[in-house]
């Protein structure tokens, strides 16, 4: 049997630890941002950390879509950002996480094979979005 797939995750300050228990719960790595940095560090710090640490960052924050677009103009600075974004209430997100795992494991896989190494992974209430 293959050895599974262990991935390593980044709760943003906005994250509910129930979405970080539930990736535990599911044999993956989680850091907490409130761990390792102030709560109010600024995105690009955030973002940075994450990248440094090969960590898929978590957040509801909108604001990482404009620091890590799949297609940009000119330089992109976080060009190995991985992120996963909630579109969903807070409540929700321990759930629909779980719901989308086997899809983030398969994105990850795929992306780690691709030339651009990014996973973009959206979760709304009703949909899962990927971006390749």
């Amino acid at each position: 049997m293959p050895e599974r797939l262990r991935l390593k995750f980044l709760t943003d300050n906005c994250v509910p630890d129930s979405v970080g228990r539930a990736l535990a719960e599911a044999e993956h790595e989680v850091i907490r941002l409130r761990d390792i940095l102030p709560t109010n560090s600024p995105d690009p710090i955030v973002a940075t950390v994450a990248e440094l640490n090969d960590a898929i960052l978590v957040s509801f924050d909108k604001d990482f879509k404009g620091l890590a677009p799949r297609i940009g103009v000119g330089q992109q600075r976080f060009r190995k950002l991985n992120r996963i974004g909630f579109r969903c209430r807070e409540p929700m997100a321990a759930q629909r996480i779980l719901l989308a795992l086997s899809l983030i494991e398969h994105e990850w896989q795929v992306a780690q094979a691709s030339s651009d190494k990014r996973m973009i992974v959206h979760i709304s209430e009703t949909t899962i979005q990927t971006t390749r």
